[in-house]
């Protein structure tokens, strides 16, 4: 019997029997607690994205599992979905929910969750204070009574913490053997239980530049002790420049560097507040009531700032946190020692797949946080990268036990090279890459001339078996597109690409150095040298952008140059492509529109400032956004220059 007909045929009754041998975690099931919180919500889910977050309830808390995924496509909600999930998961007794995020889009995820859940409480745990503010959360000695959030951003998540050496110094009167008289001497000893400070041979240091470069080659403790060792640090925190230069900023000049950073204070503005309200009293604000800094007083009862500044104030201090008393120290490290375990009832990793790497700091911090967690839901795009590798590790991080129960575990070696290694030959695809090399008699390597040897080598490729797929992809995840949305969900989006047409000047000369670059790509990879193609590339695909400044492709592992064109246009004379942009910024500004444009070259070949040029020769107002602007600060760079009636260039 044909396939085609066999499943014409049986194919319901197949379908019946496979989802009765493989039966769903989620087949719509409902429980009024979770539906009435939902209901609750300031933003209601729309059906699809209610129906995944339903999945993801019963995974985590009906059927108690550690870990789930929703993989859904870019503009699904999966911010709003997993609130949805921690809103539930509060009411269900999972207390406390910590958010990885990326950094930019940490003050997005807070701004998101008030807006869903008003009520809720949202640490922002990614700026100096974060030492600070899990001091104060350790604690709290009690279960909240609304929903709590932690966003921690993914580079403040693995970064270490800064520290030099502790020990206190006495002095100790030694009498001369003989004589009436003594001689003092310096001693360094644990702050704790006041016993010298030995080195390797057991002597004491001799010099406290001796002890200091001693104790800051790495963090040691106290040994001594009669029963058992004293253990005391002998190092404590402080701060990079404290770390740098040995002595501690000032309350003065941090307070001063705090202000300066806010909008539209500068230097005597903010030795003008310091002198009018006391560092201290500064300090205290910054620290304890942030908001309140936008509301200061003069003498005589006026506002220092007026609406307009202190609301762009106001916006700077939403986003801003000040540390003024303590270092930094770990976050990740900070959780794992000295908050309990399951302090934090779930965690969501926003762009789960940045932590599939092995070696990673932030995907080995990740690691530790969800050991240290209830439950660990993960969102993603794109949950795999087509290769085998890419999902053992994030499962491992995510739900170790099954991985442990398939054999997957570490090595002699402390290390899981091997049993990644094992994943891929079981669910993916490995080729091996032989080459076969023949060496001639003339080089007494063999005896014969028709002697071969063989170099095989281990690569890995695209693939991930069905198996897997059911083992390890299926049971844990939730898929969501967006056409399951609906129709009419989301707002009109148009795509529309404009071709542009070189020049008959541009043609010839692009022609030309595409012929000459290709012949030496060409003869380079013949020599098996694969150091050109990256040149080639880059210059042929920038060349139409950039050929209004003389260009030379210069070829550095051989140190000469390949090719060399002159300018095409003048400096006040547009590209083809660059007369298309102009046109089209014209008629979104007739039409009352802000125009953002995107280039891909800011860098080496820069051409912002020429596209700024451009726009103000033809009487439009632009700027341009630099890398040096933070990518948390960036929306609000927008905000502030619109106000100047800008059109925007990026």
């Amino acid at each position: 019997m044909p396939l085609a007909e066999f499943l014409a045929d049986f194919g319901d009754s197949l379908f019946d029997a496979v989802t009765e041998q493989n039966r769903p975690v989620y087949h719509g099931q409902t429980y009024p607690e979770t539906e009435a919180v939902w209901d609750a919500l300031a933003r209601p889910l729309f059906d699809a994205q209610r129906e995944v977050v339903r999945a993801v309830v019963q995974q985590l808390i009906v059927d108690n599992k550690p870990a789930a995924v929703i993989n859904a496509e870019m503009g699904t909600g999966k911010t709003m979905m997993s609130i949805a999930a921690a809103a539930a998961a509060h009411h269900a007794g999972l207390h406390r929910t910590l958010v990885l995020s990326p950094p930019h889009l940490v003050y997005k995820w807070r701004r998101e969750i008030l807006n869903t859940v008003p009520e809720a409480r949202v640490w922002i745990l990614n700026g100096n204070d974060t030492l600070a503010k899990l001091l104060q959360i350790r604690a709290l000695d009690r279960k909240p009574a609304v929903p709590e959030f932690f966003i921690m951003g993914r580079v403040r998540m693995r970064m270490g913490y800064y520290w030099r050496p502790a020990y206190a110094v006495r002095r100790k009167w030694v009498p001369s053997e003989g004589a009436s008289e003594g001689y003092a001497v310096t001693e360094f000893c644990c702050p704790k239980c006041g016993h010298e400070i030995l080195n390797e041979e057991n002597r004491p240091y001799a010099t406290e530049s001796a002890v200091k470069a001693a104790l800051s080659k790495n963090r040691r403790f106290c040994g001594h002790g009669k029963t058992k060792p004293c253990s005391e640090a002998l190092w404590t925190l402080c701060r990079k420049e404290q770390r740098e230069e040995g002595t501690a900023p000032t309350v003065y000049e941090r307070v001063v560097k705090a202000i300066t950073a806010l909008p539209g204070i500068g230097p005597k503005t903010a030795d003008r507040l310091v002198s009018l309200y006391g560092g201290e009293y500064l300090a205290s604000i910054l620290e304890n009531n942030i908001q309140a800094f936008s509301n200061l007083m003069d003498e005589n009862g006026d506002f220092l700032f007026d609406d307009r500044q202190a609301g762009r104030i106001d916006r700077a201090l939403g986003k801003a946190e000040f540390s003024l008393g303590r270092g930094g120290y770990q976050p990740t490290e900070f959780i794992k020692r000295y908050l309990p375990k399951g302090f934090f009832g779930l965690m969501i990793v926003d762009e789960g797949h940045e932590y599939k790497n092995y070696g990673t700091a932030q995907g080995q911090a990740m690691g530790v946080l969800a050991r240290c967690v209830g439950k660990v839901l993960c969102l993603t795009g794109t949950l795999m990268g087509g290769y085998a590798e890419d999902l053992f590790y994030l499962l491992w991080r995510l739900w170790p036990q099954m991985m442990i129960e398939d054999g997957f575990v570490y090595n002699k070696g402390n290390t899981l090279g091997t049993a990644g290694m094992a994943f891929m030959r079981q669910h993916g695809v490995l080729k091996e890459i032989v080459r076969r090399v023949g060496i001639e008699y003339s080089t007494g390597a063999f005896s014969s001339s028709k002697a071969e040897r063989n170099h095989v080598r281990t690569a890995k490729a695209p693939g991930f078996s069905p198996l897997g797929i059911m083992r390890y992809v299926l049971p844990i995840t939730v898929f969501l597109k967006l056409r399951d949305l609906g129709e009419g969900i989301l707002p009109d989006y148009r795509e529309v690409f404009r071709p542009v047409e070189m020049t008959e000047g541009q043609r010839s000369v692009y022609g030309q150095m595409e012929k000459e670059l290709q012949s030496h790509l060409k003869a380079a990879l013949r020599q098996r040298d694969n150091t050109l193609t990256g040149v080639v590339m880059n210059a042929l695909l920038s060349w139409p952008d950039c050929c209004y400044k003389p260009q030379e492709v210069y070829w550095r592992s051989e140190d000469r140059v390949l090719h060399q064109t002159e300018a095409q246009f003048g400096a006040d004379e547009p590209t083809p492509k660059e007369a298309d942009m102009l046109e089209v910024v014209k008629d979104s500004l007739a039409k009352g529109r802000k125009c953002l444009v995107y280039t891909v070259y800011s860098d080496t070949r820069d051409t912002t400032g020429r596209l700024k040029h451009l726009l103000k020769l033809h009487g439009i107002k632009a700027a341009v956004m630099k890398a040096s602007v933070k990518a948390d600060q960036r929306e609000d760079w927008v905000e502030d220059h619109l106000l100047h009636g800008i059109m925007y260039k990026i």
